[in-house]
């Protein structure tokens, strides 16, 4: 009779091998029942994106360009396939995927499990957190996945990931999440907190799911940290957390994502600068600077506090902040720890879109000008949030920089900080100087981290 117990489990195998296993023992068996209830919910993409292939300076010049009105010579547009995953994330057809995937293309073909295939649009896509919403019209309801809540997925839980690596088909590998709160090391796409697992993740799975043994949706599939473009065993997702503030912006009616706005200088408190500053602990985020209209400001924290959590989630990076900040969503509220002069304090934050105050003005430069085409805004906290800029930084931005941008060095994204000895608060400053009889100048350019000099003269 001691035999019977392992006979039945046997005999009862059959039964719930259609079903999500629940004990350590169901677990054992077989991770067929998660991938029959998951797998359907995730597609394949194909994306077409047209290229067009830029004009070197010379063909652009008024005086060479006649030398290349041939037709034959003329650049023409390059078609480019790219091959990724998605996962549908409702009945009447939404799917995410990532926005390297399909955010630039002009044709997305999403095929089912089932060889069924579907044309899909763009609603939402945001290239810094590397996703994209799309939606495809079926008559019929579609298999999906639900949400799993990113704060409760832990270290060493069983995981697998869901995809088309390759292109060889819907390819299913396992592991367990092997890391949290990950900000770095994710081949550059895409800011912020990443799960790690190290279930294998190959070229042609980004966008696809990574799940839990319940069939539920832990993450989105991004990027892999490797040295010879295969899977080493490090791969990053992003959590379902911010997949569902995606969904409802997109909901919403937006198509750009919409991420609050800190107006925060800082930088990671480490071990050496808590014990500089008189901290029993490190962790958090040390605050450098606060830009004047910083709702954290409004809140009243000040340089030199030590931001700890945001949202009841504790925060250890700027990008981490950042991503607590984009759960809870622009409108809202979040309650904000921090630590003043050894104190714990709270308060609550208004999280607000970065102001579009004072207006941008933008200034596209007449064909009369010395640069035609350049197209300049002044700074406010929006263009600041859009281009990545400095808080303190002061100029003005270049949004285009037109047609002679090859013959000038600038680019967009630049501040023009110093023009010809003035420095520069607005566009129409910039104009008025290269409206200017003498056909040169000289600028101090910000770039990123480099400050630099460009000469030009005619």
């Amino acid at each position: 009779m001691k035999y019977i117990p392992l006979i039945l489990a046997l005999v009862a195998a059959p039964l719930f091998a259609q079903e999500v296993p629940q004990t350590a023992v169901q677990m054992q068996l077989s991770f067929a029942p998660v991938v029959k209830q998951a797998a359907p919910a995730v597609v394949n993409i194909y994306a077409k994106v047209v290229q067009e292939v830029r004009r070197t300076p010379l063909q652009s010049d008024p005086f060479f360009e006649r030398f290349f009105r041939d037709p034959a010579a003329d650049p023409k547009p390059r078609v480019q396939n790219s091959l990724g995953s998605g996962v549908i994330l409702s009945a009447d057809g939404i799917v995410v995927s990532n926005y390297h995937v399909v955010g630039m293309a002009t044709d997305i073909r999403v095929v089912l499990t089932d060889r069924r295939e579907f044309t899909a649009r763009v609603l939402l896509g945001d290239e810094e957190s590397d996703l994209a919403i799309l939606k495809i019209d079926t008559p019929e309801p579609l298999p999906f996945l639900p949400l799993r809540a990113s704060d409760g997925v832990e270290v060493g839980e069983l995981a697998l990931a869901i995809g088309n690596p390759f292109g060889v088909g819907q390819t299913v590998s396992s592991g367990i999440i092997s890391g949290l709160a990950r900000s770095g090391g994710t081949g550059g796409r895409g800011r912020g907190y990443f799960i790690q697992t190290d279930a294998p993740i190959n070229p042609g799975n980004s966008g696809g799911a990574l799940v839990d043994m319940a069939g539920q949706l832990i993450g989105v599939n991004t990027s892999i940290l490797t040295r010879s473009g295969g899977s080493n065993g490090i791969g990053f997702a992003i959590p379902a957390d911010l997949v569902a503030a995606f969904m409802a912006q997109s909901e919403a009616g937006l198509t750009d994502f919409r991420r609050p706005w800190a107006g925060i200088n800082g930088q990671s408190l480490d071990a050496d600068m808590a014990a500089t500053m008189g901290f029993d602990r490190s962790g958090g985020i040390i605050i450098s600077g606060l830009h004047p209209v910083s709702p954290f400001q409004e809140a009243g924290l000040e340089v030199g506090d030590v931001i700890v959590s945001v949202g009841g989630q504790q925060v250890n990076t700027p990008s981490e902040m950042i991503y607590r900040m984009s759960v809870v969503g622009p409108g809202a509220q979040a309650e904000v720890a921090f630590y003043r002069r050894g104190v714990e304090q709270t308060v609550r934050v208004s999280l607000i879109a970065a102001p579009e105050e004072p207006s941008r003005d933008a200034v596209t430069l007449p064909q009369a000008s010395l640069l035609p085409g350049l197209t300049l805004v002044r700074i406010n906290p929006a263009v600041l949030a859009d281009l990545n800029l400095p808080l303190e930084i002061t100029g003005v931005a270049v949004m285009d920089a037109g047609p002679f941008a090859g013959r000038t060095g600038l680019r967009a994204g630049d501040v023009i900080m110093v023009l010809n000895g003035v420095p520069l608060t607005h566009p129409d400053e910039a104009a008025a100087l290269l409206a200017g009889a003498e056909r040169r100048f000289e600028m101090v350019v910000q770039r990123g981290a480099q400050r630099i000099k460009i000469r030009f003269g005619r």
